[in-house]
């Protein structure tokens, strides 16, 4: 797993197009993908374990967010599927402990990241305090939520691009941020992304892994797309 790298959303009904889409990718050329609910609820474990089989890099985006007991026990299956990332909501201490510990084992085997989904970036600032009634500002909101996941020995955050910098300055460089809201000017219409910005910003922002689904899966050209995303996300280097 690279240190900093472009994660496809792959957000696909099914198997079948799943595997149209990854079939485009030429041997050499592996990119990290993401699975979410949509194809994960539809597939079941079996999609993990076959993209696996294929050298993909896998994050596991199921957001769980459960009892303690739950979330620990949900954890220690996906233990097993040896993936590279996976996520929770950043709740209660004691949730994210018991996730930590279901997912871990008391192994030093599993270096499965553990990270936390501080806000969706669809959240706007209206609606955290007018539908979420959390009475602070985005920004005090991320940091918080950033904060108490690094104390309890997660490995990072879900955050937007745009608060990436906060997120370093408040939990140290090595805790690092999986963002989405990866857009190009020409692809936010009609969009349900809110905080948003370009791969070549995220890369100044200093974004560990960028999540990039529409901009590359739902174009003409998906591996043109792909890999005009990983040259802007390397400083166009």
């Amino acid at each position: 797993m690279k240190k900093r790298d472009v994660i496809i959303a792959c957000d696909f009904e099914d198997r079948d197009t799943l595997l149209r889409f990854l079939d485009i990718f030429p041997e050499g050329e592996k990119p990290f993908v993401k699975i979410g609910m949509e194809l994960y609820y539809s597939e079941g474990p079996d999609i993990v374990r076959e993209i696996r089989g294929r050298n993909h890099d896998v994050f596991l985006d199921l957001k769980l967010h459960d009892i303690p007991n739950t979330v620990m026990s949900a954890m220690r299956i996906i233990a097993g599927l040896d993936i590279q990332i996976t996520n929770i909501h950043a709740s209660t201490n004691q949730m994210m402990k018991a996730a930590l510990e279901g997912l871990k084992g008391g192994s030093s085997k599993n270096d499965t990241l553990l990270i936390a989904v501080t806000q969706l970036t669809s959240t706007s600032e209206d609606s955290l305090k007018q539908e979420l009634l959390i009475d602070y500002s985005m920004e005090e909101t991320i940091k918080l939520y950033a904060k108490r996941a690094s104390d309890v020995g997660l490995a990072g955050v879900v955050c937007s691009p745009l608060e990436t910098v906060m997120v370093k300055q408040a939990c140290g460089d090595r805790f690092i941020t999986v963002t989405p809201g990866i857009r190009y000017e020409s692809s936010v219409v009609n969009d349900d992304q809110s905080r948003i910005t370009t791969p070549s910003d995220a890369w100044k922002l200093g974004c560990d892994y960028i999540v990039v689904g529409r901009p590359i899966t739902r174009v003409e050209d998906p591996l043109k797309a792909y890999r005009k995303v990983v040259n802007d996300f390397s400083g166009g280097i």
